[in-house]
């Protein structure tokens, strides 16, 4: 096989970080499953042991991995160790799925435009926890979810994708949760897919698009996810 066919099949090594039941973890080991996606799932590793996502992953014959961060004296201690393992598995990009930890400026650096999170909100609104909440006491008319590279300031990095869903006058704070997270199944494994095959990458503090990457005005927004 030629080099530039090698290039042309070769997929991206991708873990993701979780801490509980992993749902948008399932939709990307869903995506991944697809010969031509550009990302490989090779570990889901999560700082807690009973976590029901290590399990659905395992079954999926995904290599899974605990890191208990109550084993640890303190943050700097999980984090290398988490490092290790993650660098052991030949991971290349991360993806946190409802990962439930706040990670140090050091991890942070050390995989700077290699790790992705989706928060469900339109950034830079709502910030933090209870975004659904805080966006039906705004009384905004749209909200949805973002994936943006992480950076050490919480809910504060590049975007690299967003959804919006309509906020109707019915809502309460679960009907428009359920409606937020049909789009992060969708957006996540199309954001991650961009950023796996290098046709959105972080530059200076922003998101660069390849050209013909299929975001419009520089981003990628569903349901148009194509």
């Amino acid at each position: 096989m030629s080099d530039r066919a090698d290039a042309a099949t070769r997929r991206a090594k991708v873990a993701i970080l979780i801490s509980g039941r992993g749902s948008n973890m399932v939709s990307l080991l869903e995506a991944a499953r697809a010969p031509d996606y550009p990302a490989e799932i090779v570990l889901v590793a999560s700082n807690r042991p009973d976590a029901p996502g290590l399990a659905r992953a395992a079954a999926a014959g995904i290599a899974t991995e605990a890191v208990d961060h109550r084993a640890f004296a303190d943050r700097a201690a999980f984090e290398r160790a988490l490092d290790e393992s993650l660098r052991r598995h030949g991971v290349e990009f991360l993806v946190l799925a409802g990962f439930m930890r706040v990670l140090t400026p050091w991890f942070v650096e050390a995989w700077a435009g290699r790790m992705l999170n989706i928060h469900p909100s339109l950034l830079p609104l709502f910030r933090g926890t209870h975004t659904h909440v805080q966006a039906l006491a705004a009384g905004v008319r749209l909200h949805g979810c973002t994936v943006h590279f992480v950076v050490p300031e919480l809910d504060a990095g590049p975007i690299v994708a967003q959804a919006a869903v309509p906020v109707l006058p019915e809502d309460d704070e679960d009907a428009l949760s359920a409606r937020v997270l049909v789009q992060e199944h969708r957006l996540y494994p199309a954001a991650l897919a961009l950023v796996a095959s290098g046709r959105a990458r972080l530059d200076g503090g922003r998101v660069v698009f390849a050209e013909g990457s299929g975001a419009a005005n520089g981003a990628l927004v569903a349901p148009a996810l194509g």
